[in-house]
């Protein structure tokens, strides 16, 4: 029997696994013992000097020597390990393909409780569907083709990509298969992929459905994947508020938000972005959804943009505040506080009276509890009482895994504002 090289924490790090945490860093190792064959006695080294390959599978243990989980090695990252299982690699390894098959039918599984074969829905999710650093979007395009777009944002998921490739297609039969590459994500983790399909080939510019919404996504240019899959369920809730109202649509990216609003019947939307690209998508979908004589795309900064709107003594309905992350680390997250603040003060005193605002951040950084205070406290100094009607996240495709705080990113507030 094969035996697995065994990483040990330094004392009390391994709470956070525990509670379902599913990574270890650089810091929270005390040392590693391994043999370079079977033969071999035990060496024991701290990491530094660790011999053992990147991308190979271990166990890791306690200072204690309590066995807490079996995970991948990656001496380049800071996560130096990522846990695939809480059983021991022997069990793990003793048919790896038929691992990853489960994992990822058990995740397509799970999906196909709430949508159907012509939605576009992340397939996917990571760690929170228990296969570390593999993000999968399925578009099912208006002419009913499904192609997937991958990313592998680990190692962890990158060594394993031909038994979850294989996996994939068995599960989804999807007609075409493209991957992304984070480049930063991609040297921090010691990879090389490159981006372009990997499976059969498509058009990279796609027209999906949303909410019965025509839009465009280019899965080779387009941020992330393509496309915000992440707040579909939110925009339909929010476009209920927006039946003959007037409204503002910021970072709208696609435009996606005012477009489910002008589907509503809402009387005016301004879909506002800084991007001239994104604008250009923008205008596109509002051609493609015959959604001219209602919908105006802006280009412009909408820190700036909500100032002149405020002098200018303009009011709206409804105000969608979708914006990007302000804040990537925890050390930023003061900074991005104003930001949040800034945005939603001015929003809060742009509306009328009763006025809806929908207000979101996907920074996992900025939590619930930050966000949330920083509502009251930007309706505070707006003199405005804020009810919170609906607090949400993501949909259902993207599901939150307890212990592991990043999976539950996304906050969206539907506020009403007096």
């Amino acid at each position: 029997m094969k035996v697995f090289p065994r990483v040990f924490l330094n004392a009390k790090e391994e709470k956070e696994i525990q509670t379902g945490f599913p990574w270890v860093f650089d810091n929270e190792i005390s040392h590693i013992k391994y043999r370079e064959t079977e033969a071999d006695e035990w060496i024991q080294q701290p990491l530094s000097e660790c011999k053992v390959p990147d991308g190979t599978g271990v166990e890791v243990y306690t200072k204690a020597g309590g066995f807490l989980g079996t995970g991948i090695i990656n001496k380049n990252s800071k996560i130096t390990i990522r846990l695939i299982s809480t059983e021991h690699a022997d069990k793990v390894f003793l048919d790896i393909d038929a691992f990853w098959e489960k994992r990822v039918f058990d995740a397509v599984n799970i999906r196909r409780v709430h949508y159907s074969e012509n939605d576009s829905y992340r397939l996917i999710f990571g760690e929170a569907d228990l296969i570390p650093g593999l993000i999968v979007e399925r578009y099912c395009d208006t002419k009913g083709k499904v192609v997937l777009v991958v990313q592998f944002l680990a190692m962890a998921c990158n060594v394993f990509r031909d038994s979850i490739l294989s996996a994939l297609k068995k599960a989804c039969s999807p007609d075409a298969i493209y991957e992304r590459v984070e480049e930063d994500i991609s040297i921090k983790e010691g990879l090389s992929n490159k981006n372009g399909w990997i499976y059969h080939s498509y058009d990279t510019s796609l027209q999906i459905l949303e909410n019965e919404i025509v839009l465009n996504v280019d899965i080779q240019n387009g941020q992330k994947t393509g496309y915000f899959l992440d707040q579909k369920d939110n925009r339909k809730i929010a476009a209920a508020f927006c039946h003959g109202k007037r409204v503002l649509d910021t970072f709208t990216h696609t435009g996606a938000f005012g477009l489910n609003a002008f589907k509503a019947g809402a009387k005016e939307v301004i879909s506002v972005d800084i991007s001239p690209e994104a604008v250009q998508m923008v205008n596109k979908n509002i051609h493609d959804n015959k959604a001219e004589k209602v919908v105006k795309s802006v280009c412009a900064d909408v820190f700036d943009l909500l100032k002149d709107y405020e002098k200018q003594g303009q009011k709206f309905d409804v105000i969608i505040l979708d914006p990007p992350a302000f804040t990537k680390s925890a050390k930023a997250i003061q900074k991005a506080y104003g930001g949040y603040k800034e945005i939603n003060l001015r929003a809060m005193r742009l509306l009328n009276e009763g006025g809806i605002l929908v207000t979101c951040s996907c920074s996992h950084f900025f939590d619930s509890h930050y966000f949330y205070d920083m509502l009251m406290h930007a309706a505070m100094d707006s003199h405005k009482k804020v009810q919170i009607l609906e607090k949400r996240g993501a949909g259902p495709d993207h599901p939150v895994l307890l212990g592991y705080p990043k999976s539950e990113y996304l906050k969206c507030a539907i506020c009403r504002v007096l």
